[in-house]
């Protein structure tokens, strides 16, 4: 059988041992069925072979983001976009705008901010966005989504008083004498949340679409979709993207995780982790421990600096995750487990090691641990002893470095330590958090390899004995990200079988500075062997 399409004349980059560079790839029905030189690959051409000269541009594998949030960011797109605000006032003249073509009565809603790099370095409060309107509810997420601040307008309609109390998980800000001060911390945001109007069908899928074409222009046509702390997102998500597949307009490779809450319903239809088609299939049961750096939820060995009494935030029971883990390894299912402060990490470590013998061998793929974002030294070896994932996301680092050196003091020297995680054998995933952080992958590779953020801060990197090579940042975006969810067999190279999800950019990435990496655009976008508009 003759190709369905040849790209010749190309610098590819294919992570496959047998031929790591190569000229040519060759497409069969969607899958890659050759790799070699112009002169090997062009005579297999017949009368209906398509011919792509790729002018000698660098090609390599698709992108896999290995945690994003995609349906929460895809419908975000229209919302007050606060990241990179340097102040209260600079998130106030934009939600001003807002506010001004909103009609009375509707909400208002955004995210992105962070008071940590403002200063004062302040949370805002119900009163700060009073004075912006009263006759809007509003409620805004901070950049981690692990907190946020709501007007007197919202507060009332989720009947938020002085007589609330904290819902299990979850913490409401309060003044001194008891009233609420507009700040949501974890799962007390859903208190808010639930009152706030949902897109209609024909809108989410509209975002969905416009977010793939977004993940497309960055390389990107796999993901490991994440779960939300509330419970029917996953419900709306699996159903979208269910649409799409049917439909013909999903291109892209969705890893989609459930809610541990729903865990249950799951296990009654006898579907597994894995179960579904290579566009879109289960992937693991996500289950939230803590909470976040910057909103001081991350569950800590010791307080948060300046503090002698907060150790963060558990955002499920210890007694719970272990059943969670238990029951899901029974029924089939890997475990994504959201833990950032090093007393979480510890814990589902211990659960992890406990029940290790009692883990299938026919497990579809391994746990995981996401962020890993603090870790004691003698806990670090640990996830790959237990054969544990670290799902990580390189731009974190840099974003949170002012955070962690001001909340963690000295404990900022175990943050983020991919090299040593790299070092001791474990698998590492890489990913962005989008909408936390910025999905850009090239920005993330940036941040793996020089431990700084675009503008050069910190001077040198911080913590730069932590830092990737290039090499290792692009297989943490391919096949680390792959090897996550059971993919690693057809996804991450160019070689014979694999998926010809193809990427060709406007610059050799082995063959500039670091920096340079940052601007990187994709020219042109190849998923399952036809080529995407951007």
């Amino acid at each position: 059988m003759s190709p369905d399409l040849i790209l010749y004349n190309g610098n590819f980059y294919t992570q496959w041992g047998d031929c790591p560079r190569a000229q040519a790839v060759a497409i069969v029905g969607g899958r890659i069925v050759a790799v070699g030189n112009d002169n090997e690959l062009r005579p297999l051409a017949g009368a209906e072979t398509r011919q792509i000269d790729l002018a000698g541009r660098f090609a390599m594998p698709a992108l896999c983001d290995a945690h994003i949030h995609f349906f929460d960011w895809a419908i975000s797109q229209q919302a007050v976009q606060l990241h990179g605000i340097p102040s209260f006032d600079g998130m106030a003249d934009l939600i001003r705008e807002r506010v001004a073509v909103t009609p009375e009565g509707e909400w208002v809603w955004g995210r992105g901010w962070v008071e940590t790099e403002w200063a004062p370095a302040e949370m805002p409060t119900r009163h700060d966005l009073d004075r912006l309107s009263t006759e809007h509810p509003m409620i805004f997420w901070r950049t981690d989504m692990h907190s946020a601040v709501a007007n007197t307008l919202a507060l009332q309609s989720a009947e938020i008083t002085r007589q609330t109390a904290d819902p299990d998980g979850g913490v409401i800000g309060r003044e001194a004498d008891g009233e609420p001060n507009g700040q949501l911390f974890e799962l007390a945001i859903n208190l808010v949340r639930t009152r706030t109007p949902h897109a209609d069908d024909g809108k989410t899928i509209d975002a969905l679409r416009h977010g793939m074409r977004l993940l497309h222009r960055m390389g990107i046509t796999a993901i490991h979709d994440q779960r939300m702390k509330c419970h029917e997102e996953g419900v709306q998500a699996h159903a979208a993207y269910q649409q799409l597949d049917r439909s013909g307009e999903l291109r892209l490779r969705i890893s989609a995780n459930v809610d541990a809450m729903r865990r249950h319903h799951m296990f009654e239809t006898g579907m597994t982790s894995g179960f579904g088609s290579d566009r879109l299939r289960l992937g693991h049961l996500k289950l939230f421990v803590d909470g976040s750096l910057g909103s001081q939820t991350a569950w800590m060995l010791e307080p948060f600096e300046g503090t002698t009494d907060n150790w963060g935030v558990i955002v499920t029971p210890v007694e719970e995750c272990e059943a969670v883990v238990r029951e899901a390894q029974q029924q089939g299912w890997a475990v994504s487990v959201h833990a950032i402060g090093d007393r979480a990490n510890r814990e589902m470590l211990d659960i992890f090691e406990e029940l290790a013998s009692e883990r299938p061998a026919t497990l579809p793929f391994p746990h995981r641990i996401e962020h890993v974002q603090t870790i004691h030294p003698d806990d670090l070896p640990r996830l790959a002893k237990l054969g544990i994932v670290a799902s990580v996301q390189p731009i974190h680092a840099t974003d949170d470095y002012i955070a962690a050196e001001r909340l963690w003091g000295a404990r900022a020297a175990n943050c983020y330590r991919f090299r040593s995680l790299l070092d001791s054998g474990a698998t590492l995933a890489l990913g962005s958090d989008a909408p936390v952080a910025d999905p850009n992958p090239f920005v993330g590779i940036y941040a793996a390899i020089t431990r700084q953020r675009p503008s050069g801060r910190p001077a040198g990197g911080w913590f730069p004995a932590e830092r990737l090579t290039l090499e290792e940042a692009i297989y943490g975006y391919t096949v680390g990200a792959a090897t996550a969810v059971g993919w690693q067999h057809e996804l991450g190279r160019l070689a014979p079988g694999y998926h010809a999800d193809i990427i060709v950019l406007d610059r050799d990435l082995t063959a500039i500075s670091p920096e340079a990496i940052v601007e990187t655009t994709v020219e042109r976008l190849f998923f399952a062997g036809k080529e995407q508009g951007l």
